[in-house]
């Protein structure tokens, strides 16, 4: 089986983003939706005709240059939309005849659905794989009445919105589909189109919006009956309780009110228990919403409202009054007690045993969600591994429900529970009767979880997945301190882990990277840099950067950068292969680690680079020589004997420039590859739990295949007549009132170590002198006072100061 191809039937926000996604990952796609019934004034204005194949693709072509404007970015550079062409359900359904794989993404209605499947089956090649993302109704139903040819090929594929960025896709098998298909399709969406693959049963709103609805409306309830207001319930139910920043009402504002609604009525509508039907009854107020078109972002307004009268703020709903007024300070003893703690389960606990009002809440929706959760399982899924990844993947949890039991403990909540009247789920009582403390156990490094029969299983990862929390269980560590780690992943390749706060580099960093290089000289094939925490690196800890400048420690400050670029030439220069594994935020020093590494592996997921000048500095840490190199990359051999003397520099030199003076930093792998951050060479992992394992993968290729590292590079420089190109351009950002004047004295030191610092025009220098101008350069604006303002307005806000 291969999918080269596909179709997605449906132009709406769903259909126009998935099409978008398969787009990202390089597969070309046919975007089709209906015939619109009338003309628009502009059509008309234009003298088309109902017939005319303008108006006739209308929505898909609308929704196709939609993709180009959504925030945060759909598609990972806009080329991407040249893979989607769009057309209509009546005069292409012929395209259908080319495709490997169909997602229907129309209206969520059982009958529309079916009948469109009816419509496309003449067109189908045997073996087309057909798949619905629908978000609840029944895929056997769908399937009711169609070939068996045809069952035995679809499947749910329900998508999480924006499906660029959510990593869950609940993966529905039909009762005909095959084991191959399903087997398939479960590999391919997670290699390719970067999936958190978990497979769910064809009950009403599969896993993760059955629990995440289900909780969402007892945090409604709650909070009426509890007399909380809407931003007191945004406060305790997020990050203190291991939930995104935007908790309960953000979320749903930017879900869509109405979609929330859908989707609980379709809970309600197709359970028999009355208990459960019950659970899933709205508050009137929401209703009331809902037909006032309030229904969040989309409408302008929902749980909250922006205005800009009198003054630019986010009012808030008062849902007693259906008003909007001004956001009040949340004042919670028991949150703000939480908040002080430093462990996020302790943070949890505290917050759950608070004996104020926010407690009793968090409380009460965290016990109704668990016992909900542990009910249903066996019902929604094969196992509570499925269950936990669900709601981590599908709504960003930090633990998944029976995680968080174990965090709580067992044993505690259920007695709680007890003692409260409320039932404890017959899971939770086999599992204490048989003896057992938790749902999960360590065994040599492994996870294991307890099963539906009572027993304990492994846990079973995808192969090529490797966590590097097992491998430091596993005993593999060779040496660590406080900010990073060196590993042993098997197969001779070593891992440094940084670990330290928000994985910036410090001395600690610096140690360990060489730690690593020194033990590759005993045998070990490579090495890789890489992470599992949020983010890659933010560079340099800026917090020792500023108190050593105000201490006037220049010369710690001195051998500290230069510390750092002799481990990065070392990194470019070893015998043996380093690959780098950025992924999110990968920026400052985090980036130059990633610019010196002889072969980088990145998720398609990271956000790259040299964004020193929001903090008043320069890259010293070889960012401005690997740049200058890269802008010289294809042209010939860097020697001074083979660069023609008429190859015109300065368009070159001005580009790179341009991306280190602005901060520019790419949205994706795929932008960073065209800003010149990654090299055409260098691998993409579209699903970032795969990022560590491909990265020892590059690693084992580049050994196989002979590694030598690169030769020692030499490079032309433009010299003073460079320099004063440059000088005019930022002479008249300047006049024009476009940056400050430490804007234009960064910009100018960034423009002298690019141009080789007042040499001859055409002048050949070494990446050694390089590196000495941006040390030089660093210093220079480090002790210069707005950069030191600068950086403290960072470590205070986490935002740059314009000064």
């Amino acid at each position: 089986m291969e999918i080269r191809r596909a179709a997605v039937l449906g132009a709406g926000v769903m259909g126009a983003a998935i099409a978008g996604h398969l787009a990202n990952v390089g597969i070309p796609v046919y975007l089709l939706d209906i015939v619109p019934p009338r003309l628009t004034p502009e059509e008309e204005q234009r003298g088309y005709t109902l017939e005319s194949p303008e108006v006739r693709n209308r929505l898909a072509a609308q929704a196709r240059q939609r993709l180009l404007k959504t925030s945060p970015a759909a598609l990972y550079t806009p080329d991407r939309v040249e893979l989607i062409t769009p057309g209509n359900l009546e005069d292409h359904l012929a395209w259908l005849g080319e495709v490997d794989w169909v997602v229907e993404a129309v209206v969520e209605n059982l009958d529309v659905k079916k009948e469109l499947f009816r419509k496309i089956l003449p067109f189908l090649r045997p073996g087309t794989i057909v798949s619905t993302n629908t978000s609840g109704l029944s895929v056997n139903q769908m399937a009711e009445g169609l070939p068996l040819e045809f069952r035995r090929n679809f499947l749910g594929t329900h998508f999480f919105n924006p499906p660029r960025y959510m990593p869950l896709l609940e993966l529905i098998p039909g009762r005909d589909t095959s084991g191959e298909v399903v087997g398939f399709m479960r590999d391919f969406c997670d290699r390719v189109l970067g999936k958190g693959v978990v497979l769910a049963k064809d009950t009403p709103n599969f896993i993760a919006n059955r629990i995440g609805v289900y909780g969402m409306v007892a945090t409604l309830r709650a909070m009426v009956e509890e007399g909380l207001t809407v931003e007191e319930v945004d406060a305790l139910t997020g990050p203190v309780m291991g939930r995104p920043k935007s908790a309960s009402f953000r979320t749903l504002d930017l879900v869509g009110l109405d979609v929330f609604v859908h989707v609980a009525q379709n809970v309600a509508a197709s359970v028999t228990d009355p208990a459960e039907k019950e659970a899933f009854r709205l508050p009137d107020f929401v209703l009331e919403m809902v037909r006032r078109g309030w229904l969040g972002e989309k409408a302008g307004q929902g749980f909250y409202k922006k205005v800009s009268k009198p003054q630019k703020e986010i009012l808030a709903l008062d849902y007693n009054t259906l008003e909007y007024r001004s956001q009040a300070k949340v004042n919670l003893p028991g949150l703000a007690a939480a908040r002080a703690l430093q462990d996020p389960a302790d943070r949890l606990k505290a917050l759950l045993t608070a004996k104020d009002r926010g407690g009793r809440f968090a409380w009460r929706i965290v016990r109704d969600t668990l016992a909900y959760a542990a009910a249903r399982a066996s019902e929604i899924a094969d196992d509570i591994v499925a269950v936990d990844r669900a709601m981590k993947w599908g709504f960003n949890w930090t633990q998944g429900p029976f995680e968080l039991w174990d965090t709580l403990g067992v044993s505690y909540v259920a007695s709680r529970m007890e003692a409260e009247g409320a039932e404890v789920p017959t899971l939770v009582k086999d599992l204490l009767a048989a003896g057992h403390k938790s749902f999960y156990r360590k065994e040599n490094g492994r996870r294991y979880f307890y099963g539906f029969d009572g027993s304990y299983r492994p846990e079973e990862l995808p192969s090529g997945v490797i966590v590097l929390a097992s491998v430091k269980e596993e005993g593999r560590v060779l040496a660590r301190n406080s900010g990073a780690s060196l590993l042993d992943l098997g197969d001779g390749v070593l891992c440094v882990e940084f670990h330290s706060r928000g994985n910036s580099i410090g001395q600690d960093t610096i140690q360990m990277l060489r730690r690593g290089l020194a033990e590759l000289e005993k045998g070990y094939v490579g090495m890789v840099i890489g992470n599992q925490g949020p983010n890659f690196s933010a560079g340099a800890n800026l917090f020792l950067l500023l108190m050593a400048a105000q201490e006037q420690e220049w010369d710690e400050v001195d051998l500290m950068v230069r510390q750092f670029q002799q481990v990065n030439m070392a990194l470019k220069y070893s015998p043996r292969p380093v690959v780098a594994a950025p992924f999110r935020m990968t920026v400052a020093g985090g980036c130059e680690i990633c610019l010196a590494a002889p072969r980088v592996q990145a998720a398609a997921e990271t956000y790259m680079g040299l964004v020193e000048v929001g903090v008043g500095l320069l890259p010293a840490g070889g960012g401005i020589k690997e740049m200058l190199l890269r802008s010289q990359a294809d042209l010939p051999a860097p020697l001074e004997s083979r660069i023609p003397q008429q190859v015109d520099l300065q368009p070159l030199v001005n580009r790179a420039f341009e991306i280190i003076a602005t901060a520019k930093v790419a949205t994706s792998a795929a932008e960073a590859r065209h800003l010149g951050f990654l090299r055409p060479g260098d691998g993409i992992t579209v699903n970032t739990d795969r990022l560590i394992g491909d990265a020892k993968a590059a690693v084992l290729e580049m050994a196989a295949s002979g590694y030598r590292p690169p030769q020692r590079a030499r490079i032309k420089v433009t010299g003073t007549a460079g320099y004063a190109n440059l000088e005019l351009v930022i002479y008249t950002m300047h006049q024009g009132g476009y940056i400050s004047d430490h804007d234009a004295r960064i910009a100018r030191k960034i423009a002298y170590v690019l141009t080789g610092g007042g040499v001859v025009p055409g002048s050949v220098v070494s990446e050694e002198y390089i590196l000495d101008l941006e040390r030089e350069g660093f210093l220079s604006l480090l002790g210069e006072p707005k950069t030191q303002e600068r950086i403290k307005h960072m470590l205070q806000t986490g935002k740059p100061l314009r000064n």
